[in-house]
């Protein structure tokens, strides 16, 4: 028998479709995946609170969860801090000053609207920010941001297009934070040095999974470090849908999100036994 597979999968474009339905071919192939043997968990830009709802819905408990773009670690956890949140408890949390960088980002989009995500989830928000889910949200003006330790930054710019927007990007010179720019004009910031791939290796370690026993699918920028991650060794797949750049850190391709691309990378994988965590 072969060693089981750590299966590290985004959420929004890749198991989950842009109106937030989930195919029952997905929640049986990532079923069907654990079943066999291997480790599959989330790795996804968003926050705790949006992310257990669609671990329940595909019917998996991993032992760990990427959430925040690599900002918060989830462990599960059987005891009060996990009975507080959904059966996790925070493991591992990484933040931030935003002070400087919603400053330089102002200058450079001052028309822009700006969220911050703190360590427990909760968010503080601009005026405009009105496509995005504020429940356990504050509406505040854009000083009260300044003094919240973040886990994530958002900004969106509706009035530009995504190729102004790149360019605007470009020029605010954010070496300080880590940072992915989304399908529109909207920019996610996490502390620097952390991404998809910096959490993702860490529970790699304290699973004890070697490098080339890893299976990533991801369909954005914010992938981009976690194919990488994954394809040194392992298996890093890309949406069909996905940008040329997310296409490029891959080491293959698969359909896209309408056809269900993430099921062919996961009945790839090898049968195994019982499942090894999750």
């Amino acid at each position: 028998m072969t060693s089981p597979w750590f299966v590290a999968l985004d959420v929004d474009g890749t198991v989950l479709h842009e109106d937030g339905t989930l195919d029952l071919k997905v929640i049986e192939s990532v079923q069907r995946a654990r079943d066999a043997g291997h480790f599959v968990t989330l790795s996804t830009g968003r926050s705790w609170k949006h992310t257990l709802p669609i671990l329940e819905r595909l019917g998996i408990e991993p032992e760990y969860v990427v959430c925040a773009n690599g900002a918060l670690v989830l462990r599960r956890d059987d005891g009060p801090d996990g009975e507080r949140d959904g059966g996790y408890r925070r493991e591992h949390v990484e933040t931030f000053d935003p002070a400087d960088v919603l400053r330089r980002i102002r200058e450079y989009l001052p028309e822009g609207s700006f969220m911050v995500e703190d360590p427990t989830g909760f968010r503080l928000y601009t005026s405009g920010m009105d496509d995005w889910d504020l429940e356990d949200a504050r509406e505040v003006d854009f000083d009260d941001l300044l003094h919240t330790p973040a886990t994530r930054v958002v900004v969106i710019s509706p009035g530009h297009e995504l190729d102004d927007f790149l360019a605007i990007v470009e020029q605010m010179g954010l070496h300080q934070v880590s940072y992915a720019i989304g399908w529109t004009a909207w920019l996610d910031i996490a502390p620097e040095g952390v991404n998809k791939a910096t959490a993702l290796e860490r529970v790699r370690e304290w699973l004890d999974f070697p490098a080339d026993r890893v299976l990533a699918v991801g369909d954005g920028r914010n992938d981009i470090e976690m194919l990488e991650w994954a394809g040194r060794a392992g298996r890093a797949v890309a949406m069909g849908q996905a940008p040329d750049e997310v296409k490029a850190a891959a080491t293959e391709v698969t359909d896209d999100i309408d056809h269900d691309g993430v099921v062919a990378a996961l009945d790839a994988l090898p049968v195994q036994g019982s499942p090894r965590t999750g």
